[in-house]
C-alpha cells in the first residue's frame, strides 16, 4: 500500500541530523526511507541484512527508496560441468 500524498515522503529523522558532506559514507539501516534532493551527490552504505552496500546518490534516484538499490537476495551461480574426452 502506498503512502498518503498529504503526509509526504517518509525520511528517517536521523538522516536530517547527519552531515552529508563528510568524506566517509553514511550508514543506513532504514531501507524504507525515501531519497530526497538534499541527498544528491552523497555516498551511503545501505544495510541489506548481512552487509553494507555502498551507493552514491544521483538525480535519477530521487523519489525512490534506499532499499531498491541494495538487493537482499543472493544470485544463484551454477557451476559449469566439464566435458570428458
Amino acid at each position: 500500500m502506498s503512502r498518503s500524498l498529504s503526509k509526504g515522503p517518509f525520511v528517517h529523522p536521523s538522516l536530517f541530523k547527519k552531515n552529508l558532506n563528510l568524506k566517509q559514507p553514511l550508514k543506513i539501516w532504514c531501507r524504507n526511507s525515501f531519497i530526497i534532493p538534499e541527498f544528491v551527490d552523497s555516498v551511503f552504505n545501505i544495510h541489506n541484512g548481512k552487509s553494507f552496500i555502498q551507493i552514491k546518490v544521483i538525480e535519477d534516484m530521487v523519489g525512490h527508496k534506499f532499499g531498491e538499490f541494495a538487493s537482499t537476495r543472493k544470485k544463484n551461480v551454477f557451476k559449469k560441468k566439464l566435458k570428458k574426452k
